[in-house]
């Protein structure tokens, strides 16, 4: 039996996509390595290997190349059994659909899902992986993004290769005799580190980097005493590089910021006492104090106290929600005007920050079909630029007799124009800063291959409850047969006191709403299957439903049209007596959530085709699909549900399921996206190919919305990569121009491209 071994890295100073090729390809060739995922805006790399592979020589191999290398926990995944996988999520839950019957129907709950991963921790740490990096030997010298650009080693080596090329500019006008000399000396300041990673690199397995490449192009300058140009190009590289690492790091920070969103500290209260402590030093099971206005130090449950909670760190909702004793809290988010005391429900590691940062790093790893394409396409392209390069020096010189310094001189121009960095980058860092925008608004994808999905989506299946409505039944009609709306609402909520049905529940809702004052209660009953009756301020009241209170009293025909008509809109209707008189009734729907309607007006106005999918029965799921006005499909187990996905594919359709990620699990893995909706955090993180935390309807087209916005800056990217090397190429060739526009138009059009992506930061806000 085959055993699969995963292991995470953090990988510190990568900038840019040349840093992700040289590591992905030299811990390629290491011996036991399957595969390789580096991600340069998280700074990690997850590994895929077996049993023989050496975590130790990986680590080195990756130190060599210049970059310091912590082992993170990994994972363990059995390939025979990983098909059999249990859903820890997806177990033990069930939604209560209510129809016009009072009858309740619970799809069953699934103990599997075709996207958990049946994965346990190996958490052994390699001892040697938090040594410093080998200094000067990785192809950007990135040092710390923090702080000023020029205290890092990167910038320092800059301003050194700066001052070299204007002391060279001093002395060759003071002593033109040795002007040669003077400039080949600032070459080789900068020239020299790059030179050594340029090797590094080539024992490594990338003879063809952009410093390879930056390395012949200086020698050969020096060869035909161009020494001048080859210093200022050397000079200009490393500019180009240190802006390119500053651009970078704006996007790097996009995640920072998320995990910044936790306090490092919280009030615990232990022994009647409160002291401050460590926000990661929390045991599950403690009890925090939070004062207002505080940013909650963990995720937990609210044991005492009420307030206004600010999700919008989590969910992207600006409206703070009111949160009572008993409802979940999530680490990040801000305290209103109460102060709260919360048991804490997850560690440091494992909060909803926290993960939301680890599925969004995970997910950079993740290459997109277009970046694999690009990645096979550059690995072509660099060697094929290097033949031209080589042509085009040697072959006018050989065949027609042209000048040998102006050809070479050209050749090694097209060098440095045929760099690829602005074109490998062109993808992942779209990429990067759509994942990070998504992940602030609470929209969480799993990889850019979803990134690319969703904006190819042609049809939509959504289920009901839960997604397209709240969940939760709500009183819609009170209706006034013998006694006023507010007598008949205050009699019903009466008898419901202290029930924990969902129906109970939601006329309590409502009389709490009106501020209703409910008398005392003696001598309740629950009449199984018919409804509950009591004594209230000493007259005898019924509330059930209507079947079981035509047994008590006589429903004239203009009541039960009333009724009747209710029923026919999907409503259930209680209804209640009260000393043997018809006294009003009181009808319940579980309602569409309040954004639902626009967020499938947003979803029709781009194209897709709608279906509603519900276990529910068939007038309350058309009831709700008139309202909403979408195709319905109920009376659905969610094997049905999974067929009906199957057959829209089948009709040459891109389907995406939306669901709760439990009961919709079989859906959802056969979808080609599954998108789970936020019902609670851990099946948001952890099912499906893409997660709304929020459950907001109309995230779902804002999540197309982001893949189609980045599919285009995608295209917008390679096309200023290629754009503007093919019109150096051409410029170069016929003699417009040389060095100092080619090294500006790799190192500038790497700048454009990333810039260019960092503009999709802004769907964050």
């Amino acid at each position: 039996m085959s055993t699969d071994l995963q292991t995470r890295f953090r990988v510190g100073g990568m900038d840019c996509a040349s840093c992700a090729s040289k590591i992905d390809t030299a811990v390629r060739r290491m011996p036991g390595v399957e595969d390789v995922s580096v991600s340069v805006t998280a700074g990690t790399m997850n590994i895929r290997h077996d049993q023989t592979s050496d975590l130790d020589a990986i680590g080195k191999k990756v130190r060599g190349l210049g970059y310091s290398v912590e082992r993170l926990a990994g994972r363990e995944v059995d390939n025979q059994t990983s098909a059999n996988h249990g859903g820890a999520c997806c177990g033990g839950h069930a939604h209560d659909h209510v129809d016009g019957d009072s009858h309740t129907h619970s799809d069953p709950a699934h103990d599997h899902d075709a996207h958990d991963h049946d994965s346990r921790e190996h958490g052994k740490q390699d001892r040697g992986d938090r040594a410093a990096a080998v200094e000067g030997l990785h192809g950007h010298d990135h040092g710390p993004s923090d702080g000023p650009w020029w205290k890092s080693k990167k910038g320092r080596a800059t301003l050194l290769a700066g001052a070299a090329l204007v002391v060279a500019y001093v002395i060759g006008h003071l002593v033109p005799s040795i002007q040669l000399y003077a400039f080949a000396i600032a070459m080789l300041v900068g020239l020299v580190p790059i030179a050594r990673r340029a090797v590094m690199a080539a024992l490594a397995g990338t003879p063809f980097s952009i410093e390879m490449l930056m390395t012949i192009a200086a020698v050969g300058a020096l060869a035909i005493n161009a020494t001048e140009e080859a210093a200022a190009v050397v000079f200009l590289f490393l500019v180009g590089e240190l802006l390119e690492g500053v651009a970078a790091g704006k996007a790097r920070d996009s995640i920072k910021s998320l995990a910044a969103l936790v306090p490092k500290t919280a009030l615990l209260e232990k022994a009647g006492k409160t002291s401050e402590v460590p926000a990661e030093s929390l045991q599950i099971g403690s009890i925090i104090l939070v004062r207002p206005g505080d940013r909650i130090s963990a995720d937990g449950v609210i044991v005492s106290g009420e307030s206004a909670i600010n999700e919008a760190p989590v969910t992207g909702e600006s409206v703070p929600t009111q949160k009572n004793a008993g409802d979940s809290v999530f680490a990040g988010t801000v305290n209103g005007d109460a102060a709260l005391r919360v048991r804490v429900t997850a560690a440091a590691a494992d909060n909803t920050i926290a993960r939301v940062v680890k599925l969004v790093e995970e997910a950079q790893e993740s290459k997109a079909p277009t970046e694999r394409f690009i990645d096979r396409f550059s690995k072509y392209y660099t060697p094929g630029v290097v033949v031209v390069a080589a042509l085009v020096a040697l072959v006018p010189p050989l065949l027609w007799g042209a000048n040998w310094d102006e050809w070479i001189y050209k050749g090694l121009a097209i060098l440095l124009i045929g760099c690829p960095c602005a074109l490998v980058i062109s993808t992942p860092a779209a990429i990067a800063a759509s994942l990070s925008a998504g992940a602030r608004r609470g929209l969480l994808l799993k990889g850019g291959a979803v990134l690319e999905g969703l904006g190819r989506l042609t049809a939509v299946a959504l289920d009901k409850t839960g997604t397209l409505t709240e969940g939760k039944p709500k009183v819609t009609d009170i209706v006034s047969f013998g006694l006023s709306e507010p007598e008949t609402l205050r009699l019903a909520a009466a008898l419901e006191t202290g029930s924990s049905h969902p129906l109970a529940i939601a006329i309590l809702e409502r009389a709490t709403e009106n501020q209703i004052a409910l008398p005392a209660v003696s001598g309740a009953k629950a009449l199984g299957g018919k409804g509950v009756s009591a004594t209230v301020e000493g007259q005898s009241v019924f509330l059930g439903s209507a079947k079981a209170a035509s047994g008590l009293v006589d429903i004239p025909a203009a009541d039960q049209t009333v009724i009747s008509a209710l029923n026919d809109e999907g409503k259930t209707v209680s209804v209640l007596v009260v000393d043997g008189r018809l006294a009003g009734a009181i009808a319940m729907r579980d309602e569409p959530r309040a954004d639902a309607a626009d967020g499938l007006k947003a979803l029709k106005d781009a194209g897709v085709r709608i279906v509603m999918l519900t276990g529910d029965n068939a007038r309350t799921a058309s009831a709700i699909g008139k309202t909403l006005g979408i195709e319905v499909r109920a009376d659905l187990l969610p094997e049905d549900k999974q067929r009906i996905v199957g057959e829209l594919k089948q009709q040459g359709l891109v389907v995406g399921k939306v669901g709760d990620g439990i009961n919709d699990a079989p859906a959802l893995a056969a979808a080609d996206v599954g998108i789970a909706m936020g019902g609670g955090t851990d099946v948001a993180l952890e099912t499906a190919d893409a997660a709304i935390l929020h459950g907001r309807v109309g995230d779902v087209a804002r999540m197309i919305d982001l893949s189609k916005r980045t599919m285009r800056n995608i295209y917008q990217n390679i096309a200023i990569s290629l754009g503007l090397k093919a019109i150096f190429l051409v410029t170069t060739i016929i003699g417009v121009t040389g060095l100092w526009p080619a090294i500006l138009a790799d190192t500038g059009a790497t700048v454009l491209v990333t810039m260019n992506a960092l503009r999709l930061l802004r769907v964050a806000k």
